[in-house]
């Protein structure tokens, strides 16, 4: 979900329909979009103050999410900005710097936008039509092998149908295909280097690779989960990769996907980001995308060493990253069961908050009683403990991401 993937997503994109766009640089995991020019003037509504050319939508569907997940009622002003970009014909763009004007062929929607858009519609209420009409676009943009592409006509990959898969599933929708073969057809088999993970679509010559941002997504999909759920029951076998001699099943699909990210995660507590030519990091987003992931999958014990190094890393980076990273953060420790208004010590209720208009007042289970750093004792360590786990998928967590090796 970082401001790389999205922007990459929305390139891939427009280079398929065959727009121009501007060249962009990309950004090094960690960092923050393009601020806007001097001429820029952000709509008063939006979460974030970087330029939202590439992740408008995307950003402020997370922010609202977040907040809704937390008992927080967002500003109306902000909700109002997201029901504006909308498109006559149920489609969301990256991003509308005009909403008042017709979608024409110059504007790229796309259906990342789209699914986040109807989740978060769908969340704070009142927009059942506009998430609708969204649901009926969605559906329309359906691949004949049963998954989505980022940009309307483009081929399928796992990020673009978790994230369509989780919005049908938040609007009590069904897709007109089943998208669950596919994922099947991509997960790779226990027995190779990856083995159960997801690959984000096959390379030309038809082989799959591998890939923690899409096998997060995968599982989700594969589960019929929105970025916004509760944990899921354990299945009685254990956290291992398992070929059943025949085409999986969608729930086996989900267990191996997870096996895999636990696999992943097991030695450092986080994902790792290789961009070509970049030194190896620390990947932030992803690594919270993974632990909702295994939390949906009723993983949570394997859950517990990545999200105890997001409480210890992750806080600064998403200072930097702004309103869908702190909205990644507050959804992995909902995910856990955990407090995000103590997160390593830092409130990141308080903090998403202040990045965009100010909510409404938060409901009386959920009001504002922690100060910043406040500890309310609630550790995650001891819900993990004591089997209270709640949690909540995202997705977030997942769209328009492309797979890092196309960067």
């Amino acid at each position: 979900m970082t401001v790389l993937r999205r922007t990459a997503g929305v390139l891939a994109a427009t280079a398929v329909i065959g727009t121009a766009t501007p060249a962009t640089t990309a950004l090094a995991a960690g960092t923050t979009s393009p601020s806007p020019s001097a001429s820029a003037v952000l709509p008063s509504g939006l979460y974030g103050a970087t330029d939202p050319k590439f992740d408008g939508v995307w950003r402020q569907s997370l922010a609202l999410l977040a907040q809704r997940a937390v008992g927080v009622t967002p500003a109306v002003k902000a909700v109002d900005w997201l029901a504006g970009q909308q498109c006559a014909d149920g489609a969301f763009a990256a991003f509308r710097a005009e909403p008042t004007a017709a979608c024409d062929a110059k504007v790229t929607v796309d259906t990342n936008s789209t699914a986040a858009a109807v989740q978060a519609l769908k969340a704070v209420g009142g927009h059942d039509a506009a998430a609708d009409k969204a649901v009926t676009w969605l559906k329309s943009q359906q691949n004949k092998d049963g998954g989505w592409g980022y940009a309307p006509g483009s081929p399928s990959d796992t990020n673009s149908t978790g994230v369509v898969v989780g919005a049908l599933a938040v609007a009590g929708a069904s897709a007109p295909r089943s998208p669950y073969g596919l994922l099947a057809k991509w997960s790779l088999p226990c027995g190779q280097d990856g083995g159960g993970a997801l690959a984000y679509q096959p390379d030309k010559q038809g082989k799959l690779a591998a890939n923690a941002d899409a096998t997060a997504a995968g599982v989700l999909g594969a589960l019929g989960k929105g970025f916004v759920t509760t944990a899921g029951k354990a299945p009685a076998k254990g956290p291992a990769c398992a070929d059943s001699g025949k085409t999986l099943t969608r729930e086996e699909v989900a267990r191996n996907g997870a096996a895999y990210l636990a696999d992943a995660m097991s030695t450092s507590g986080h994902l790792v980001s290789a961009l070509p030519g970049a030194t190896p990091q620390p990947d932030y987003g992803n690594t919270a995308d993974a632990v909702v992931a295994l939390a949906a999958q009723g993983w949570t014990a394997q859950a517990q060493k990545p999200y105890a190094w997001l409480e210890a890393h992750a806080a600064p980076w998403a200072a930097q990253s702004g309103p869908a990273a702190y909205a990644e953060l507050v959804l992995a420790a909902h995910a856990m069961g955990a407090d995000p208004r103590d997160f390593g010590g830092t409130n990141l209720v308080t903090a998403l908050n202040a990045t965009g208009p100010a909510p409404q007042a938060a409901t009386t289970k959920h009001a504002e009683k922690h100060s910043e750093g406040k500890k309310s004792g609630n550790s995650v360590w001891w819900i993990v403990g004591t089997g209270l786990v709640a949690g909540i998928g995202i997705g977030f967590l997942f769209s328009g991401r492309r797979k890092q090796q196309q960067l």
